[in-house]
């Protein structure tokens, strides 16, 4: 045997796999063996992203339409935001991770295929490949009760008093923490993020760290809005209540805000940062959409010479979530707000999709 375990692994687990949109089973499959350089973990919880959610409701981005083909490979196990401890080590991993059988540990998102270009010169999260694992079949996800992280993954230890809650949001808070990162917030900057979701209200407890002059939050849910101020908003603003652009624009004086981080996903978002954002100011996206955005470009060059930054993934940024959450430095009390056995997974999706009642949902296959 190439491999070593914490204990006997059962041959069968139980596992959440996307069979097509709006079709999502409990499957009963093989548990993952490793093999040189590989990690089984045992899953203690794995979150459920928006993104989950848009694959399930049968978003084109994932699904293909005329201009792009289809992303997601079903069948596979879904989830990428995960915790779990490690049960299987292949031959090399413990020496190549630093990880031992009984620690606790994550893999990031993407699993780089290190050959492409983009791997090459340093920027592995926009990998030609772009394997994510719970979407294609060489990566499946988190949501099921083993998982393997492929020896080409970028795997870390996190501390085991981490309380679950915590430790499952390392993934959501390292892409919000990249957003924060690419907005360059200044001391005494005003600030605005759009969208109260699991990631924007990560965007607020990141930013915080940045000493912004104003942190504002926007949002249609006042529940949401109500998290944001525990996390370190200083105003809060609910579109259809006020004129969010009106009143950014009279807190600073007319001039509108210095970075306007988009992380609602709704089209009518981006031109509100637009129209709410100074000029010479930074734009960052976000979102993942879910239908074509259409806006007026004099805003962005001959009006306003803005700045606008993409955000995609973690890259580099899971090394200081896990640091600034055990040390308590990042507030996320009021994201979770559910956890749900695995069986229960349904549910779950559907609770992410109406967003009214919930806000980040986790399924753990040791609930019941």
């Amino acid at each position: 045997m190439s491999y070593v375990t914490l204990d006997t692994l059962p041959k069968t687990m139980r596992a959440v796999r996307c069979h097509g949109p709006e079709d999502y089973r409990l499957d009963e499959v093989p548990v993952p063996v490793p093999g040189p350089g590989e990690v089984v973990i045992r899953l203690e919880a794995c979150g459920i992203c928006a993104s989950d959610v848009k694959c399930f409701s049968g978003a084109p981005l994932f699904w293909g339409d005329a201009n792009r083909p289809a992303y997601v490979q079903p069948p596979v196990t879904a989830g990428h935001e995960l915790i779990g401890t490690v049960v299987a080590l292949g031959e090399g991993a413990a020496e190549k991770y630093g990880l031992q059988l009984g620690d606790r540990a994550i893999s990031e998102q993407i699993v780089p295929c290190w050959q492409c270009r983009y791997c090459r010169t340093g920027t592995y999260w926009l990998c030609a490949v772009n394997r994510i694992y719970g979407f294609r079949q060489a990566v499946p996800g988190g949501m099921a009760e083993y998982m393997r992280f492929p020896a080409d993954a970028l795997n870390y230890r996190v501390p085991a008093d981490l309380p679950v809650e915590k430790a499952v949001l390392i993934e959501p808070l390292a892409c919000s923490m990249h957003a924060v990162d690419r907005g360059q917030i200044g001391f005494g900057d005003v600030v605005v993020i759009a969208g109260m979701g699991p990631l924007g209200l990560g965007m607020i407890a990141c930013a915080r760290l940045r000493n912004p002059g104003c942190l504002i939050a926007v949002d249609l849910n006042p529940a949401r809005l109500e998290v944001a101020k525990r996390l370190g908003a200083d105003v809060t603003l609910q579109p259809g209540a006020v004129d969010p652009v009106q009143e950014i624009r009279d807190l600073t004086e007319g001039y509108g805000c210095d970075v306007f981080i988009e992380a609602t996903g709704h089209p009518e978002a981006v031109n509100m940062g637009l129209l709410a954002i100074r000029k010479g100011g930074r734009f960052v996206e976000f979102s993942v959409m879910k239908e074509p955005t259409t806006t007026d470009w004099t805003l962005i060059g001959d009006q306003k010479e803005l700045t606008i930054y993409g955000a995609h993934l973690g890259p580099h940024c899971y090394p200081r979530v896990i640091d600034y959450l055990h040390r308590g430095l990042l507030r996320v009390d009021g994201i979770v707000t559910h956890c749900l056995p695995l069986e229960d997974y349904l549910n779950g999706f559907l609770m992410v999709r109406d967003g009214r009642q919930s806000i980040k949902v986790l399924l753990q296959p040791g609930k019941s």
